[in-house]
Order: C-alpha cells, then sequence, then structure tokens
C-alpha cells in the first residue's frame, strides 16, 4: 500500500537519528527516499553492535528509521559526488538533512545554493540549536539538546537526586515528527505558490515544546514550582501507586474532586470523606504526602488484578505501569496499530509502526533498511548514467 505520499521524492542527507527519522516516517508514508551516505557510511549503522558490546546480525534501531529507502554512497567533497547530489536534489521535492549547518556549506549544499537549482524544494533543517545563533554549529545528539539542555531531565529530578537517563532516541523522534509536520505544512504551501521554502526544527526547540506546560509558565508567572517525588505530587489523586504483588499502576484523577469519592468506593474507606486533612484538592495539596500514605497502605492490601476489577467498576481512571514486554502483548497496542509487518531478509518482521494512520491512503513499509549503498547503480541509471560513466565515477572515488 503506498500511502499518502505516495510520487514524493525526498532527498536525506543524514547521519543518526533525527534526519533520518523524518526521512523514514516519510519512506513509510509512500515517498521515494534516497539516502544519501559518505563513503564511510551513516554512522548509525554500526553503533547498536558496539553499545550491545557484541556482534549481533541486524541493527533494530537502524531498521525502524530507514526502512524502505534507497541508499546511494557519494563522496560529496569530489565534484563529481557533488554533481551526482544536485541532480537528485533537481528532481526532488524534500530534502531533509541533520548535518550542522557548516557542514552543509562546505559539501555546497546549503539552503541558497539548493534553493537555486530547484525554487520548488521543500529544504528541512533539523539540528540541535537551530539554524541561528551562537551554537548554532555546536555537536549535540538529543541526550544534550534535548533531555539535558531543554531542561527535561532537570524537570524530573526532585531535589537531591540523580538527574534521570533518557531513553535512546526519544528527543530525536519527537524531532522528527516535528520536522514531517513542517515538511508537509510546506508542501501544501507550495501548492499555492509553486515555491518551495527553508524549514527548520530543533531538539533544543522540541524540547522547549515537550515541556511547554512548565516553560510557559515560567514565561508568564516568573516562577515555577519545583520537581517533586510522589509524595509531593500536588493532586494525590494523580500520581502512581504499587498493589500488593508488586504492580504499579497510575491513578488520573485529574479532576481531583470529581474523582475522590470514586476512589474512596474503590478502597472501602468511607470515613476519609469525612477526614478535614482530604476533604477538598486544596487540602489534600496540603496534606499531599499523608495523603499519598493512606492510599498506599490501602493500595498494598490487595493484588493488581482485585483492583484492576475495583477500579473499572467504580469509574476510576486509571493505567498500568507497563514494561516494554507488557506493551507488545498489550491487545489495546495491538488494536491500535502501534506494530506493523515489514519486509526484511528473512521474510516479515515486527517493528514498530511510525506514528499516524491514513483511511483512505494506508500505508505500509515498502522494503528493509537498505545495505550501505546498496541502490547506488540503480540512482544513477535512473538519473541517465550508463555504465561506463559509473565504472569511472567508481574508479575516481566519487561513489562508493
Amino acid at each position: 500500500m503506498p500511502g499518502p505520499l505516495q510520487g514524493m521524492r525526498v532527498v536525506e542527507l543524514g547521519f543518526w537519528v533525527a534526519g533520518p527519522a523524518a526521512a523514514g516516517i516519510m519512506a513509510d508514508w509512500g515517498a521515494d527516499v534516497i539516502k544519501i551516505e559518505p563513503p564511510t557510511g551513516d554512522p548509525f549503522r554500526g553503533l547498536f553492535a558496539v553499545v550491545a558490546g557484541v556482534q549481533v546480525p541486524i541493527n533494530p534501531p537502524f531498521e525502524l528509521d530507514n526502512r524502505g529507502k534507497r541508499s546511494i554512497a557519494l563522496n560529496l567533497l569530489s565534484d563529481e559526488g557533488h554533481a551526482v547530489a544536485s541532480e537528485l536534489l533537481k528532481r526532488a521535492d524534500v530534502f531533509v538533512s541533520n548535518l550542522r549547518p557548516a557542514a552543509l556549506a562546505r559539501v555546497g549544499l546549503d539552503y541558497h545554493r539548493v534553493q537555486a537549482i530547484n525554487e520548488r524544494l521543500v529544504y528541512c533543517l533539523v539540528s540541535g540549536y537551530g539554524p541561528a545563533g551562537p551554537d548554532r554549529d555546536r555537536p549535540a545528539y538529543d541526550i544534550g539538546a534535548f533531555w539535558a539542555r531543554a531542561a527535561i531531565a532537570a524537570s524530573l529530578e526532585p531535589s537531591g537526586s540523580d538527574p534521570p537517563q533518557q531513553r535512546g532516541g526519544m528527543g530525536d523522534h519527537t524531532t522528527a515528527i516535528a520536522a514531517v509536520s513542517a515538511i508537509c505544512a510546506a508542501l501544501l504551501a507550495r501548492q499555492r505558490t509553486g515555491k518551495g521554502q527553508f524549514v527548520s526544527t530543533s531538539l533544543l526547540r522540541t524540547g522547549a515544546y515537550v515541556l511547554g506546560w512548565d516553560v510557559n509558565i515560567r514565561l508568564r508567572f516568573g516562577m515555577l514550582d519545583p520537581p517533586y517525588d510522589r509524595f509531593g505530587v500536588p493532586n494525590p489523586l494523580l500520581n502512581c501507586y504499587r498493589s500488593g504483588d508488586g504492580r504499579w499502576f497510575w491513578l488520573l484523577g485529574l479532576q481531583g474532586d470529581r474523582h475522590w469519592p470514586d476512589v474512596i468506593r474503590a478502597i472501602e474507606q468511607p470515613e476519609l470523606l469525612q477526614d478535614e486533612h482530604f476533604k477538598d484538592i486544596r487540602v489534600r495539596r496540603e496534606n499531599n504526602a499523608a495523603c499519598v500514605r493512606a492510599l498506599d497502605a490501602a493500595f498494598n492490601a490487595r493484588p493488581m488484578a482485585h483492583w484492576a476489577e475495583v477500579f473499572d467498576r467504580e469509574g476510576v481512571w486509571w493505567a498500568p505501569v507497563q514494561s516494554v514486554d507488557d506493551l507488545v502483548t498489550d491487545p489495546q497496542a495491538r488494536a491500535g496499530g502501534l506494530f506493523v509487518d515489514t519486509p526484511v531478509a528473512e521474510g516479515m518482521a515486527e517493528m514498530v509502526a511510525s506514528p499516524a494512520d491514513f483511511a483512505d491512503t494506508p500505508w505500509q513499509p515498502a522494503s528493509m533498511a537498505p545495505e550501505f549503498g546498496q541502490h547506488t547503480e540503480e540512482i544513477l541509471l535512473d538519473l541517465g548514467y550508463d555504465w561506463q560513466r559509473i565504472a569511472a565515477l567508481r574508479e575516481r572515488g566519487a561513489i562508493g
């Protein structure tokens, strides 16, 4: 199934995750994505084995962000390699890169030079810190620009505790969604104007938006509550608790006074409704630690299976705290389209789906992630090169 972006031609020049993930979503949705790689390949190809500490035959993170693409190996520092890239960009609808602006300028692929050869092109720069400012060329991974510098880690760190660790690719994938949104909006604008444009997003900017409630409170009020643990939570009904068999769950009582009677019925302690320390959301905030301890004692008395049944019966809003093992076997995750069958070397394999579906233009991954330079000759033939010219390019080191 081709997807809603069928017919769109995308050129990607990206390393690691954020840029390739944006182009990967577009490939899932039907775009023809050509991944330009340097003679040494995208370094993300080999990272998983290094992190795993053992030789592994596949790289699942790389597969997720690069399935459905075609790979061409180009030496962009050579005139002939640059000429091939220019030919690809003349025919493209979208260019996506997460190289730093200075690096793009060195290989002659900064926006103004690319725009001069294709004014209909949507040029998307995905960066660490944005296309302007003193740190526009500072190296950044998402754990630096998104997690650390955008205040997310500090906002999750109660006083005296170590900053929490980020899982791989969290900021990259969030930023990739922002990039695809910007690209699609620019393509829509092109229908009206006939011209492409420069669009950008950054790990830092996306991080600030993810933390937008906190940041906007700080901007508007000039102050912010410090990070808190579960005993300092402002609303004890919007908090995590553990059942008697050690299973964690989250209460979702955002409207505390509305949900308090439902929780009291579930734990069968009607006397708490009359307790002056817990009578409304204001005093529960003032006595939050005592309220959490009272609920801890109640929930610790019964196993999770009991609470799941009682919560649903009494109208308590809640969610289980699941592991990845739990998630991949969750019936709702299955029904909700979180996973997709993808062609791989051994046949078909289940992978994580990109984050949206389309009723009238459904998508399906077209192919597995490409081997390094797998489609170099195929792409050059599409551009009109013959085998003699291709051999000459290889001899002179312009292609891999």
